[in-house]
């Protein structure tokens, strides 16, 4: 019998109406009822960039999953262990996923080119459940999928490895909001709406803080950890000013692209541009 794991592109599709539910939910009660910061409120415009971006990103991860899946299956056969997958060992893969996912999102605020992928999702000035939609198609591109290698050759299988970091971006669409202010003793442990929001934040000591997907303890051990004490600004450096989701997805590649082709530059100054960040 087939589960999940066994077709991991349908995870997101299956969580897709408790999406929408949270969505509605933040809207009614939050919005509706004057709960929420202008920065949380809803517009037309931004959803239909917002979904129209996620939609994109979907079909690129399709397109570019033919690829990566063989070479997943070939790296598989380098494995350096045989890991039967049970409970015990599900937890170990989330663990060691979700640190994965820390370097990556960390190298995506850091690395130029990588950003040029990244900061679509950053590039809101708002901050509610629908920004968890807001993706790029050039991830493939950027190389996310490099920093789940690791992972296969340890021993995971591929499906079980690509199950789980769609499973890790699924538990990420809950800290997109400002409806919930702060969660307690869970707050040093996971990652919460609050600390997600600081990490949205334009404000000088929020840049490049709280990397953390499910779990903050890596920002804590690592020296990226920022609570949320001042109001977040959200948004990003060099505004975007479109609601037009192609202008959004390819506006940081432009720039790069215009500046590397700039003849008043070396090349060593051009490829200072490709990696160091410009956020």
């Amino acid at each position: 019998m087939e589960t999940l794991a066994d077709k991991p592109e349908l995870l997101l599709i299956a969580l897709a109406p408790i999406f929408l539910l949270m969505m509605g939910l933040e809207y009614w009660f939050g919005q509706r009822n004057n709960r929420l910061p202008a920065s949380a409120r809803y517009s037309f415009k931004e959803l239909a960039c917002n979904f129209s971006l996620a939609g994109l990103h979907q079909l690129s991860d399709l397109m570019a999953g033919l690829f990566i899946a063989k070479l997943y299956l070939l790296v598989f056969g380098w494995k350096l262990f045989n890991i039967e997958m049970s409970l015990p060992m599900f937890l170990l893969l989330m663990l060691l996923q979700d640190f994965f996912y820390y370097w990556f999102h960390r190298a995506s605020h850091r690395v130029r080119w990588m950003w040029a992928a990244h900061v679509v999702h950053h590039s809101s000035e708002n901050m509610n459940f629908s920004t968890a939609f807001r993706q790029s198609l050039m991830y493939p591109l950027a190389g996310m999928w490099v920093f789940w290698m690791p992972l296969i050759i340890i021993g995971f299988e591929p499906k079980w490895v690509v199950f789980v970091v769609l499973l890790n971006l699924g538990l990420q669409f809950f800290v997109h909001t400002q409806w919930i202010r702060k969660l307690g003793p869970l707050e040093w442990v996971f990652n919460t709406p609050s600390h997600h929001r600081v990490h949205h934040g334009v404000n000088a000591q929020y840049i490049d803080k709280n990397y953390a997907g499910v779990l903050i303890i890596w920002d804590r051990l690592f020296g990226t950890f920022e609570p949320e004490v001042e109001t977040v600004r959200y948004g990003i450096s060099k505004p975007v000013n479109s609601f037009n989701p192609i202008v959004v997805t390819f506006a940081e590649w432009r720039d790069m692209w215009n500046e590397l082709m700039s003849p008043e530059l070396s090349m060593k100054d051009k490829f200072s541009f490709s990696i160091v960040s410009s956020e």
